[in-house]
């Protein structure tokens, strides 16, 4: 691989590549963010675009009723660089979806009000890697999703509405909590192994024809 992303690099102007090695020297895993049923292409885009901003890698989409789309004006190309992870194959995808990042390590983190809720500032990230849970722009969160939550996260508000627009919640919760964890002494680094796979993905989309300049080399390493 490490050839291969050496080869792919020179395709690339030096400061394009010095800004892919600076962006990956800040993407986490140790936070991801779970997307339950969102409807509006605005929210769900948004909220794409400020997981880059902050350095979130991974995001998890749950599609049990409505389908996930994307508004090109306000995605502006972010998602081209994050991992997607759709769950809409069975009955419900949340079970499956919380099977999955459980079986990660991840704790289920739902962002609602909730009685036994903890607010932004105190939420530990000591504990684990979290996964954060949002819902949908009328409904919130499922009751499946909640009942099964580990934690329950809240924004303080000091208006008469009850809750945060969905994209403006994940900004807020995403921003603070990643320049806590960056100020941590917590290990939130992408592996090496991590870094080079997500560099090689983004040379690919990068390069024109990358298919054809790979199988040159690879016919140039067998002989």
């Amino acid at each position: 691989m490490k050839n291969l992303i050496q080869h792919l690099s020179q395709f690339l102007s030096t400061p394009r590549l010095e800004t892919f090695h600076k962006v990956l020297a800040q993407r986490t895993r140790y936070i991801t963010v779970v997307l339950e049923d969102i409807y509006q292409s605005q929210n769900a885009s948004a909220v794409l675009r400020t997981c880059d901003c902050v350095g979130i890698q991974d995001v998890h989409i749950i599609e049990n009723k409505n389908r996930f789309k994307l508004n090109p004006e306000v995605v502006l190309g972010s998602a081209k660089w994050l991992n997607l992870r759709k769950y809409n194959g069975e009955d419900n995808n949340t079970d499956s979806t919380i099977q999955q990042l459980r079986s990660q390590g991840y704790r289920i983190i739902a962002t609602s009000p909730h009685l036994n809720d903890v607010e932004l500032d105190e939420l530990d990230l000591n504990k684990g890697k979290l996964a954060l849970f949002f819902g949908n722009e009328l409904k919130g969160l499922t009751n499946n999703a909640l009942d099964q939550a580990d934690e329950y996260l809240k924004i303080p508000n000091a208006g008469f509405t009850e809750s945060f627009n969905i994209s403006v919640s994940a900004a807020i919760i995403l921003y603070q909590l990643t320049r806590k964890l960056r100020s941590s002494e917590i290990k939130w680094e992408l592996e090496d192994t991590e870094r080079d796979n997500l560099l090689l993905d983004w040379l690919r989309i990068s390069i024109k024809k990358p298919e054809l300049i790979e199988a040159t080399f690879n016919r140039r390493m067998e002989n």
